[in-house]
C-alpha cells in the first residue's frame, strides 16, 4: 500500500528536494536491487575483520559463524520493522524519526547516527586507503619509501568515494547491482586458494577453540553478540533512507531477508576460513586481509585480491556510510545543505575520527567501536519502533511531517518523552563502563538501550497516544 506523497505546503527549514516523499512512480527498487544491495554491503572488509576478529579472540570456526549469523538475524528484525515506513510513505530516516522526536528534536537522534556513520565512512576509507597502497607495492615496490604515500592513498581512496556520491542514488544502485555477483565470485576464489595453501578445508576446519570452559566462553560470546548487532544497528535505523524507492513492501522484506543473513554469514565463513588457514601457515591468526596477503608472495593473486577488496570497501561505504549522514546533515539545515553537501561534511567528519585508532587491533574493533555504537543506537531503534507500531498503529500524517505547527510539533519542535527515553537508555548502558560490577550492561548494550528507551518511551507517550495519531 503507497500513500499519497503530495505535499500541498511544506516549511522550507524542513524541506528540500532530497528530504522529499519519493512519489509511486519513481520507486523502482526490486527484490534483486535490494537483495544486491546486501551482498554488495556485506563483501567488505569490515565483514571479514568481524569474523576474523572472533577467530583472533579465540573461538573455532562453528562458534564464530554461528554467532555472527544469530546477530545478524537479530538486527533484521528491526531492520524490517524501520524499512515499512519508508517503503509506505516514501520517506527518509530523518523525515521518519520526526514522528517521534519532533520536527526539530529529529535532529538528535540523526546527528547521533550520523556520527557514527561518519565513524564508519573513515574505517572504510582507511582501509581502501590501506588497500591501494599495498596494491601499490606489488607493482612498484619502492613505493613503500615514498614518504606519505600511505596517506596519498588514503586520500585518493576518499575522494573516489566522493566523486562517486556526487552522482546521486541511481549511481550507488547502478554499482550494487554490477559489483555484487563480482565481488562474491572473487572471494571464494581467494577462499579456494589459501586453503589449498593450507592443505584442504580439514586443517582450516579442525582448529580447535581457545576457550577451556562455558563460563570462558560466555564472557567472550555477550559482546561478540552485542558488536554483531552493532555492526548493522546503523543501517537498522536508516534503512528507510533506501526503502522509500521500493516497488513493494514485498520486494524490499524478501530482498533484505535473502541478502542479509545470507551474504553476511558466507563472507563471514571466507573471513572465518581464510584467517583459520593463515593460523595453519604462519603459526598466527591474522585478522586484517590486506597484512595477510602481505605475506604471499603471489603478486598477480595478490594484485588481483586487492582490486575487489577496494571495490568492496567503495560499495559498502557508499551506500552504508554516506547516503544516510547526507541526509541527516540535509535536514539540519534543508535549505542549505544539499545531499552532495552533506557527503563532504560525512567525509570531512570521518577523517577527524582517527579511523587508524578504531582499528588498532581486534578489541578496540568489536568491543570498544561496535559495542559503543550500540549504546548509541539501540535506544533510537527502540523509542522509533515502539513510536511507529504501538503509539501510532503505523499512521502517519506525511503532511506534518514538514510543517511547523502540525501533531508533530511538541514543544517548539521537540518531543520532551523522547529525549528522556533516550538519554535514560544510552545511561543505563554506558553504566557498565563506569561500575565494574554492572559491565554486563555495557556488553548488552544494544539490547540494554533498546529496552529502556522503548519501553520508557511507550510509557511516557500513553496520556497523549490519541492527540499523536
Amino acid at each position: 500500500m503507497k500513500q499519497n506523497t503530495q505535499l500541498t505546503q511544506v516549511d522550507p527549514s524542513l524541506y528540500n528536494p532530497d528530504l522529499r516523499p519519493i512519489p509511486p512512480e519513481e520507486r523502482t527498487w526490486g527484490t534483486y536491487n535490494y537483495a544486491s544491495l546486501w551482498v554488495a554491503m556485506s563483501v567488505c572488509i569490515p565483514t571479514y575483520m568481524l569474523a576474523s576478529g572472533l577467530i583472533a579472540g579465540g573461538m573455532n570456526w562453528l562458534q564464530a559463524i554461528l554467532t555472527i549469523l544469530l546477530g545478524n538475524l537479530i538486527v533484521l528484525i528491526p531492520m524490517l520493522l524501520n524499512a515499512h515506513a519508508g517503503t509506505r510513505y516514501g520517506i527518509p530516516f530523518p523525515v521518519f524519526v520526526r514522528a517521534s522526536f519532533g520536527v526539530r528534536g529529529a535532529n538528535v537522534p540523526a546527528l547521533l547516527r550520523a556520527l557514527v556513520a561518519c565513524g564508519w565512512f573513515g574505517i572504510q576509507a582507511w582501509i581502501g586507503g590501506q588497500a591501494i597502497y599495498a596494491m601499490l607495492r606489488v607493482i612498484w615496490p619502492g613505493a613503500a619509501t615514498f614518504p606519505g604515500s600511505m596517506w596519498i592513498c588514503f586520500f585518493l581512496f576518499w575522494a573516489i568515494n566522493m566523486m562517486v556520491i556526487w552522482y546521486g542514488i541511481e549511481t550507488i544502485k547502478l554499482l550494487q547491482g554490477i559489483g555484487a555477483p563480482f565481488m562474491l565470485a572473487v572471494g571464494l576464489l581467494l577462499l579456494f586458494w589459501i586453503t589449498h595453501k593450507a592443505g584442504g578445508f580439514g586443517p582450516v576446519l579442525r582448529t580447535p577453540s581457545k576457550f577451556h570452559s562455558t563460563s570462558e566462553f560466555i564472557r567472550f560470546f555477550i559482546p561478540s553478540l552485542t558488536g554483531m548487532v552493532g555492526f548493522w544497528a546503523t543501517v537498522a535505523l536508516n534503512i528507510p533512507d533506501f526503502t522509500r524507492y521500493a516497488k513493494s513492501q514485498r520486494a524490499q522484506i524478501v530482498g533484505q531477508a535473502l541478502g542479509l543473513p545470507t551474504a553476511m554469514t558466507l563472507y563471514s565463513f571466507i573471513g572465518v576460513a581464510v584467517t583459520s588457514a593463515s593460523a595453519v601457515i604462519f603459526g598466527e591468526a591474522i585478522w586484517d586481509p590486506v597484512v595477510l596477503l602481505g605475506r604471499f608472495n603471489q603478486p598477480v593473486v595478490a594484485l588481483i585480491a586487492l582490486v575487489a577488496l577496494l571495490l568492496a570497501t567503495l560499495n559498502t561505504n557508499v551506500a552504508a556510510n554516506v547516503v544516510s549522514p547526507s541526509n541527516d546533515f540535509s535536514n539540519l539545515r534543508p535549505s542549505l545543505i544539499s545531499f552532495r553537501t552533506g557527503g563532504l561534511i560525512t567525509g570531512v567528519v570521518g577523517i577527524l575520527m582517527m579511523p587508524w585508532k578504531l582499528l588498532r587491533d581486534f578489541s578496540s574493533y568489536i568491543f570498544g567501536w561496535l559495542v559503543g555504537c550500540s549504546a548509541l543506537l539501540g535506544p533510537i531503534a527502540g523509542i522509533m519502533i515502539c513510536d511507529y507500531y504501538l503509539v501510532r498503529h503505523r499512521q502517519l500524517d506525511v503532511e506534518d511531517l514538514y510543517r511547523r505547527g502540525g501533531i508533530y510539533e511538541y514543544q517548539r519542535g521537540f518531543n520532551p518523552k523522547a529525549i528522556v527515553a533516550l538519554v535514560a537508555g544510552i545511561g543505563v548502558a554506558l553504566i557498565g563502563l563506569m561500575v565494574p560490577a554492572l559491565h554486563w550492561l555495557y556488553d548488552y548494550a544494544w539490547f540494554v538501550g533498546f529496552l529502556i528507551s522503548g519501553g520508557l518511551y511507550f510509557l511516557l507517550m500513553q496520556r497523549q497516544t490519541s492527540a499523536s495519531r
